[in-house]
């Protein structure tokens, strides 16, 4: 019976060492990971809104998108030079997104006060009939264009997996900004007047 016990304390202890080899690597794999969340904290700027975020297109011509508008019209972004473009990708049934509706409509409303120097607002359906559109606009309000793309023509163009969000285009057609979730119409003004300062 001894001979037993002291097999399996010998067992024991063979196994305590390897133990003690693989807990540094654990720690170690964490702190990587930790580290890893940390930068993209850092890199990540949030101003009671929506969070920035990078991309490969931002300071590059936005992509060449085409799509129809809910009035049947077609849509080419390369045509829109010359004025500041908000896309804002949208699905009536992501719950952020009706969320933020109301701030969208607030900065449509502040962004026509400004006249010609007012930034275009666009929806880009991500998901949704434009029935299902027209009712959602009709009963939050709203009345900036919606943009419909065969084959998620804009959503591919821009890499957006999941909405909402926010893009900002400058009169020259370049990448400003993506910001991803949830937007505030101070966040977009002051963004845009920011944008604005610089542009001159």
């Amino acid at each position: 019976m001894s001979d037993v016990l002291d097999a399996i304390a010998a067992a024991g202890d063979d196994e305590r060492p390897g133990r003690r080899r693989i807990a540094p690597l654990v720690v170690g794999v964490i702190a990587v990971v930790m580290v890893g969340l940390f930068v993209v904290l850092l890199n990540a700027s949030s101003d009671d809104g929506g969070t920035s975020a990078d991309s490969p297109l931002i300071g590059r011509p936005a992509p060449e998108a085409t799509g129809t508008l809910d009035d049947g019209t077609s849509f080419d972004l390369s045509r829109r030079k010359g004025s500041w473009v908000v896309l804002n990708f949208f699905d009536p049934t992501c719950v952020p997104c009706i969320r933020e509706h109301p701030e969208l409509v607030a900065f449509s409303e502040d962004q026509a006060t400004l006249g010609t120097d007012g930034a275009e607002l666009y929806s880009v359906i991500t998901r949704g009939e434009q029935d299902e559109i027209d009712a959602f606009f009709e009963e939050n309000g709203g009345d900036w264009p919606a943009i419909y793309s065969e084959a998620d023509e804009f959503p591919v163009a821009f890499g957006v997996a999941q909405v909402p969000e926010t893009w900002v285009i400058d009169p020259s057609g370049v990448v400003q900004l993506r910001l991803i979730s949830e937007v505030t119409a101070t966040q977009l003004n002051e963004i845009l007047r920011s944008f604005r300062e610089q542009y001159r």
